[in-house]
């Protein structure tokens, strides 16, 4: 039913749009002269009747659950219900809700069957009661959107001013989104904290994140050293970018400045078909190509070779960031402009020269732009390390061992039924903050680096 709340806002959307489109085309050609074209009276009258009455709408689609349960509650009997405890309160809760919608598994008790028709009964009401609120809404702010279509209503003025709203609202959900984000880690790393010590989470060289099931279990307490973790994903990353970096430049490089336009034609498009192929692709590319290659070529040359290694899932993760940096240094190299190019080479400077002398530094910030988003999807890959680099954390430097990252063991630590009250699962919150620490040192540093090379040109 909300879809059908939907699509009778955006009829009225569309309705306000040509109504007030059409009323000042009407007024522009009886002669009086508008202070805004009548396009402007159009976009306004669709903002101020969709903008509203959307957000209400989608207030209200938050607050239906909430406000259905509490109606459930309230309709049952105290003495079938209260009397439970906070868990079965909500399977009981959950039951009623499945009950209404049809599924039924096996026989329910009377008095749910007729809490779920009760609520079935509701449910419809607020349904339609939403679609009606919801037209009623937008006809009321479709009437007062056609009454302010006059010659001296600035129209554009109003526009912008609910064009600038959105975009500061759309701002401030991206920043407390991201505040949100930090202090949920923050509050689990420091219960997490509290259970571990940090010097042990910081310093210890061992991550076996075990807790006893049983009283009577042994070798479960656990180890909680995130050192192996960091440094297989570090070793993994520099394995891929090793590889996609210059690669992805170079190619950027002949793309731009030396194939011909049917090259470019041709090969930019087959580059970037790499970026759209799923991950578990290359991690089954990376299982069944690779990593037997790297064990029959160490086995030819008597150099040990683990079944899974950082050096294959690098490999392949290098193969999948290529298109990533190409596309981006070659959108920066495009945006150098023409005059830079054509002077130095009316100076005498060769092609090579131009590129590596005047067009490489002026292109250096979206390069280094291209290059981060390689580090930051390196760093946050999880399915091909999965596959081809294994998940046991090992204090190695060896590309050719097995090896784990940080965002495989936040995905092991959290899945299954543990709950969230034992040092095993609130590891992961832990590792995630200090994933976030590592991500934000390396873009300050990138954004150094940056400013310390970059040029300014007329």
């Amino acid at each position: 039913m909300a879809s059908i709340a939907f699509i009778a806002l955006f009829l009225v959307v569309a309705f306000s749009y040509i109504i007030n489109w059409r009323a000042a085309r009407t007024i522009s050609a009886a002669g009086e002269r508008l202070n805004s074209v009548p396009k402007y009276h159009a976009i306004f009258a669709a903002l101020i009747v969709g903008v509203p009455v959307l957000a209400l709408l989608l207030i209200w689609l938050m607050l239906r659950g909430p406000f259905v349960d509490f109606l459930i509650v309230q309709g049952l009997n105290p003495d079938q219900y209260w009397h439970l405890e906070a868990g079965q309160r909500q399977l009981t809760v959950a039951e009623i809700k499945s009950i209404s919608s049809g599924r039924v598994f096996g026989t329910p008790e009377d008095w749910k069957i007729e809490a779920a028709g009760k609520l079935a009964e509701t449910r419809n009401l607020l349904d339609w009661l939403t679609v009606a609120i919801v037209t009623a809404a937008a006809g009321a702010l479709l009437v007062y959107a056609r009454i302010k279509v006059k010659d001296r209503f600035r129209a554009r003025a109003g526009t912008e001013r609910i064009v600038s709203i959105l975009m500061i609202f759309c701002s401030l959900v991206a920043i407390f989104t991201t505040l949100g984000i930090i202090a949920s880690l923050l509050v689990e790393t420091l219960r997490f904290l509290s259970l571990v010590p940090i010097t042990e989470f910081l310093f210890g060289l061992n991550w076996e994140p075990q807790i006893p099931i049983r009283e009577d279990q042994v070798a479960a307490e656990g180890a909680f050293g995130w050192i192996p973790v960091i440094l297989g994903t570090i070793v993994i990353t520099i394995v891929a970018l090793f590889l996609a970096v210059p690669i992805g430049i170079m190619s950027a490089i002949y793309l731009n400045e030396f194939a011909s336009n049917g090259i470019r034609a041709i090969s930019k498009p087959l580059l970037e078909i790499l970026a759209g192929v799923p991950t578990v692709v290359y991690g089954f590319f990376a299982v069944l190509v690779i990593a037997p290659a790297l064990r029959n070529a160490g086995a030819a040359l008597n150099i040990p070779v683990a079944p899974n290694t950082a050096l294959a899932a690098g490999g392949v993760m290098g193969i999948m960031l290529i298109p990533f940096i190409s596309s981006l240094s070659d959108d920066a190299l495009t945006a150098v402009p023409t005059s830079l190019r054509d002077g130095a080479l009316a100076l005498g400077a060769t092609r090579a020269e131009t590129v590596i002398g005047v067009i490489f530094p002026a292109a250096l910030p979206g390069i280094m732009g291209g290059v981060l988003l390689a580090v930051s999807r390196a760093i946050g890959e999880t399915m091909i390390v999965v596959m081809a680099a294994g998940l046991i954390a090992k204090l190695t430097l060896n590309p050719l061992d097995s090896v784990t990252t940080v965002t495989v063991q936040i995905v092991t630590l959290l899945i299954g039924d543990t709950s969230f009250d034992n040092p095993k699962t609130l590891s992961a919150f832990a590792l995630g903050l200090m994933l976030f620490l590592m991500t934000l040192i390396i873009n300050i540093a990138a954004l150094r680096i940056v400013h310390k090379f970059h040029e300014s040109y007329d």
